[in-house]
């Protein structure tokens, strides 16, 4: 299961782990079972973290931030990964918001 594919299915037996780099936005949906999502390491100070997550059949769990996750199955389970959906593109059809969108294009290339 990678952050590309789409609703690719997973079957986890208990205790079995699932490691995988996703993006932010991604999300976990458990078919059924019980899982364990950990995600990715944080800093705190000088202290490193993971927050951990437990999700059950039929409920999904977003992934905040892109990395290494883990899927740590409770019991038998079937979990499918759903990528960040894309963004919705706006286009401004009066003359000034035309001017903005390509003035604001030009300097998100430029960054």
């Amino acid at each position: 299961m990678t952050s590309e594919s789409c609703f690719e299915i997973t079957c986890l037996q208990p205790g079995q782990t699932l490691r995988v780099a996703v993006d932010g936005g991604f999300a976990v949906r458990v078919l059924e079972g019980s899982v364990q999502v950990v995600s990715p390491p944080s800093w705190f100070g000088e202290t490193v973290f993971s927050l951990k997550a437990t999700v059950h059949a039929q409920d999904t769990h977003v992934v905040e931030r892109g990395g290494w996750i883990e899927i740590v199955a409770l019991s038998a389970a079937r979990v499918a990964g759903l990528p960040r959906p894309a963004p919705i593109a706006y286009e401004d059809r009066t003359r000034v918001g035309r001017l903005v969108q390509r003035l604001s294009g030009a300097l998100a290339w430029r960054g």
